[in-house]
Protein backbone atom coordinates (compact mmCIF):
# COMPACT_ATOMS: atom_id res chain seq x y z
CA UNK A 1 0.00 0.00 0.00
CA UNK A 2 1.16 3.58 -0.60
CA UNK A 3 1.92 6.00 1.71
CA UNK A 4 -0.09 9.42 1.00
CA UNK A 5 1.91 12.25 1.53
CA UNK A 6 1.78 14.08 4.98
CA UNK A 7 2.38 17.28 5.78
CA UNK A 8 2.75 18.84 9.24
CA UNK A 9 1.51 22.52 9.45
CA UNK A 10 3.76 24.92 8.07
CA UNK A 11 5.47 26.31 11.53
CA UNK A 12 6.10 30.44 11.09
CA UNK A 13 9.36 31.44 12.99
CA UNK A 14 10.81 35.13 12.97
CA UNK A 15 13.62 35.37 10.97
CA UNK A 16 16.59 35.98 14.11
CA UNK A 17 18.96 33.53 15.57
CA UNK A 18 16.52 31.62 17.40
CA UNK A 19 14.66 30.69 14.49
CA UNK A 20 17.10 28.31 14.10
CA UNK A 21 17.30 26.29 17.02
CA UNK A 22 13.08 26.37 16.88
CA UNK A 23 13.43 24.46 13.42
CA UNK A 24 16.03 22.03 14.54
CA UNK A 25 14.05 21.14 17.72
CA UNK A 26 10.63 20.62 15.71
CA UNK A 27 12.73 18.29 13.02
CA UNK A 28 14.27 16.79 15.14
CA UNK A 29 10.73 15.35 17.37
CA UNK A 30 9.44 14.89 14.00
CA UNK A 31 11.99 13.01 12.54
CA UNK A 32 11.99 10.66 15.27
CA UNK A 33 8.54 10.14 15.10
CA UNK A 34 8.45 9.39 11.84
CA UNK A 35 11.78 6.48 12.77
CA UNK A 36 13.90 7.83 10.00
CA UNK A 37 16.92 8.31 12.85
CA UNK A 38 19.37 6.85 9.68
CA UNK A 39 18.61 10.82 8.23
CA UNK A 40 18.45 12.92 11.32
CA UNK A 41 22.08 14.25 11.56
CA UNK A 42 21.84 15.44 7.69
CA UNK A 43 18.15 16.68 8.14
CA UNK A 44 19.30 18.80 11.05
CA UNK A 45 22.08 20.53 9.20
CA UNK A 46 20.10 20.97 5.93
CA UNK A 47 17.17 22.64 8.42
CA UNK A 48 19.76 24.86 9.85
CA UNK A 49 21.29 25.83 6.78
CA UNK A 50 17.76 26.65 5.34
CA UNK A 51 16.54 28.57 8.54
CA UNK A 52 19.77 30.34 8.26
CA UNK A 53 19.62 31.65 5.06
CA UNK A 54 15.83 32.52 5.37
CA UNK A 55 16.48 34.46 8.07
CA UNK A 56 19.52 36.14 6.44
CA UNK A 57 17.35 37.32 3.38
CA UNK A 58 14.15 38.35 5.58
CA UNK A 59 16.17 40.13 9.18
CA UNK A 60 13.02 40.18 11.65
CA UNK A 61 10.59 39.04 9.16
CA UNK A 62 8.52 36.31 9.62
CA UNK A 63 10.02 32.98 7.78
CA UNK A 64 8.16 29.40 7.59
CA UNK A 65 9.08 26.05 8.10
CA UNK A 66 7.31 22.82 6.66
CA UNK A 67 8.31 19.08 6.84
CA UNK A 68 6.57 16.53 5.00
CA UNK A 69 6.70 13.21 4.64
CA UNK A 70 5.72 10.59 1.45
CA UNK A 71 6.43 7.33 0.24
CA UNK A 72 9.62 8.03 -1.17
CA UNK A 73 11.12 10.12 2.45
CA UNK A 74 11.10 13.58 3.46
CA UNK A 75 10.72 17.27 2.12
CA UNK A 76 12.35 20.19 4.21
CA UNK A 77 10.89 23.12 2.55
CA UNK A 78 11.72 27.24 4.48
CA UNK A 79 9.87 30.12 3.09
CA UNK A 80 11.20 33.82 3.22
CA UNK A 81 9.35 36.65 1.86
CA UNK A 82 12.48 37.54 -0.36
CA UNK A 83 12.22 37.00 -4.30
CA UNK A 84 15.08 36.49 -5.08
CA UNK A 85 16.34 32.85 -5.56
CA UNK A 86 19.51 31.80 -3.70
CA UNK A 87 22.66 31.49 -6.02
CA UNK A 88 25.31 28.82 -4.53
CA UNK A 89 28.70 30.33 -4.64
CA UNK A 90 31.09 28.97 -7.31
CA UNK A 91 32.62 25.75 -5.68
CA UNK A 92 36.31 26.11 -5.83
CA UNK A 93 39.51 24.33 -3.55
CA UNK A 94 39.34 26.11 0.15
CA UNK A 95 42.23 25.89 2.02
CA UNK A 96 42.69 27.81 5.71
CA UNK A 97 44.95 30.14 3.67
CA UNK A 98 42.26 31.04 2.15
CA UNK A 99 39.60 32.24 5.14
CA UNK A 100 40.77 35.74 6.86
CA UNK A 101 40.26 34.69 9.85
CA UNK A 102 40.50 38.21 11.60
CA UNK A 103 37.97 39.08 14.32
CA UNK A 104 36.77 42.01 11.85
CA UNK A 105 36.14 39.21 9.05
CA UNK A 106 35.25 36.18 10.74
CA UNK A 107 31.53 35.84 10.18
CA UNK A 108 32.18 36.60 6.27
CA UNK A 109 33.97 33.30 5.85
CA UNK A 110 30.32 31.69 5.24
CA UNK A 111 28.48 31.42 1.95
CA UNK A 112 28.82 27.35 1.99
CA UNK A 113 25.48 26.41 3.12
CA UNK A 114 24.00 25.63 -0.40
CA UNK A 115 26.82 23.35 -1.50
CA UNK A 116 26.17 21.70 2.11
CA UNK A 117 22.49 21.17 1.27
CA UNK A 118 22.89 20.13 -2.25
CA UNK A 119 25.73 17.41 -0.82
CA UNK A 120 22.96 16.20 1.80
CA UNK A 121 19.87 16.27 -0.79
CA UNK A 122 18.91 13.44 -2.96
CA UNK A 123 17.16 16.97 -4.63
CA UNK A 124 17.42 20.27 -3.82
CA UNK A 125 15.36 23.58 -5.21
CA UNK A 126 13.72 26.75 -5.02
CA UNK A 127 10.95 27.51 -6.19
CA UNK A 128 9.03 31.13 -6.51
CA UNK A 129 5.30 31.65 -4.69
CA UNK A 130 2.96 33.04 -6.33
CA UNK A 131 1.66 34.63 -3.08
CA UNK A 132 5.24 35.92 -2.98
CA UNK A 133 8.54 35.33 -1.97
CA UNK A 134 9.82 31.91 -2.16
CA UNK A 135 10.29 28.35 -0.81
CA UNK A 136 13.66 26.51 -0.57
CA UNK A 137 13.94 23.04 -0.12
CA UNK A 138 15.70 19.32 0.10
CA UNK A 139 14.23 16.24 -0.26
CA UNK A 140 15.93 13.20 1.26
CA UNK A 141 15.52 9.76 1.16
CA UNK A 142 15.99 7.64 4.09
Amino acid sequence: MAMTATAEPIMPLMGTPSAVGLARTFVDAQIRKWDYSCILDSALLIVSELVTNAARQTPGKEIRLQLSRDAHGIIIAVWDADHELPKAKPMTELTLEDLDLSEEAFDDNGGWGLHIVQALSAKCGATADPAGGKWVWSRMYP
